[in-house]
């Protein structure tokens, strides 16, 4: 219900990862029930099903570009809304247990994709140590803490949790990644505007149409929504069909962008709304406030077009 915070979170698991350091800097979260998932797609399967109130789980990252898990469940079943989005920065540590020192260290626990984004730091300071893939950054710290390996690359709620030693900070070689994370409910009144919103939206074209996706383009472009994401996704239908996730500047309670969202529907063999949620505020590469609608576009130039007819209408 619109006001009403969820209770049960749900989030991309095992505990001592970045999504559950995410998720807890939510207050509602921070104070509510918190359940880690095997899986993305268990964890929206526990929302759709009703034994979450939300589920949170990553989108993006700003060096791996989208989730493609994440993007795919999300139009696989029955519909999701995305009510809520975290910008977290991506900070690997090196942990170990008390005692250990670099010096000491000859096997490291990471997932591939934390040892990937670590490549240069490893290189660097233990260029002979052997790397350990696992299946989590919280699986990482748990071999540490255990002995299996004497060192693991993890985020910092994974060390704490694990009560291991950080030897390191921020060693990824990229200082400035981040991960969007999306919080993820069931079908309902969105989120009242801010005026730094996002909406998110699943088009599917028709393939036998010309210039289709330009057209989907345009719907967006004369009403000045602007695009700030766009990725595609094939549809598994056959070769050659896609789906296109767009990420857009504004909210569905917008003039412009209900007029560009009937546009889309006209134009596109299908429209999946993904939700409206206010933009996280950061001071990061995208800068802390909306672009501005050019002029003519506006919400109140829309509205003002809109009386103006309406007048005319009456006579």
């Amino acid at each position: 219900m619109p006001g009403t915070p969820p209770t049960r979170y749900v989030f991309l698991g095992p505990e001592g990862t970045f999504a559950e350091q995410a998720l807890r800097t939510i207050p509602a979260a921070e104070r509510g029930q918190r359940t880690p998932a095997r899986s993305v797609g268990e964890a929206l399967d526990a929302v759709r099903s009703g034994d979450a109130d939300a589920a949170l789980v990553p989108l993006e990252n700003s060096i791996g570009g989208g989730v493609g898990v994440t993007l795919d469940e999300m139009v696989a079943g029955s519909p999701l809304v995305i009510t809520r989005e975290v910008v977290l920065p991506v900070e690997f540590v090196l942990a170990a247990r008390a005692g250990v020192s670099l010096a000491d260290i000859r096997s490291v626990a990471a997932h591939p994709q934390a040892s990937t984004q670590c490549r240069g730091w490893l290189r660097d300071n233990l260029p002979d140590a052997v790397v350990v893939d696992v299946l989590s950054n919280g699986a990482a710290a748990r071999s540490a803490a255990t002995g299996e390996h004497d060192a693991a690359i993890c985020a910092a709620i994974g060390a704490a949790q694990q009560r291991l030693t950080v030897l390191a900070e921020k060693i990824a070689d990229h200082g400035d990644a981040v991960t969007r994370f999306v919080l993820v409910s069931r079908p309902g009144t969105p989120p009242p505007p801010t005026g730094d919103d996002r909406t998110s939206l699943a088009v599917y074209i028709a393939h036998d149409r010309v210039g289709v996706l330009l057209a989907v383009l345009m719907e967006l472009a004369v009403r000045g929504v602007n695009l700030t994401r766009i990725e595609s996704r094939p549809t598994g239908e056959a070769l050659g069909r896609y789906a296109f996730f767009l990420d857009c500047t504004g909210h569905v309670a917008d003039d412009r962008m209900g007029e560009a969202l009937r546009g889309l529907r006209r134009v596109s063999a299908e429209v999946r709304f993904l939700g409206s949620y206010p933009r996280h505020r950061w001071t990061g590469s995208e800068g802390d406030g909306p672009v501005p609608a050019p002029p003519g576009q506006s919400d109140v130039d829309y509205a003002d077009a809109a009386a103006w007819l309406a007048r005319i209408r009456e006579g």
